[in-house]
């Protein structure tokens, strides 16, 4: 049973739950900021070492020299 309000269709709702599930679907997601509480990705070890070239902690040598050790160290993982 279709139920109308002032002639509209509302499909058994009210006009205002619709405008709140649309605020609330809109809400979560298409807001690009992160969830208080939510946990955060962790840093792979070569995004540490590109962050801290970025910041100038290391030079150019040593990170190239880091960076080979860590590819080095994906392709052949010791456990």
């Amino acid at each position: 049973m279709i139920m109308f309000y002032e002639g509209q269709q509302f499909w058994g709702m009210h006009l205002i739950w619709w405008v709140i599930w649309m605020i609330l679907l809109f809400w979560i997601f298409a807001t690009p900021y992160s969830i208080p509480g939510q946990r955060a990705k962790k840093a792979s070890p070569l995004d540490v070492l590109k962050m801290r070239f970025a910041t100038g902690e290391i030079d150019s040598s040593e990170f190239e020299e880091r960076k080979n050790i860590l590819e080095k160290s994906e392709l052949n993982p010791t456990k």
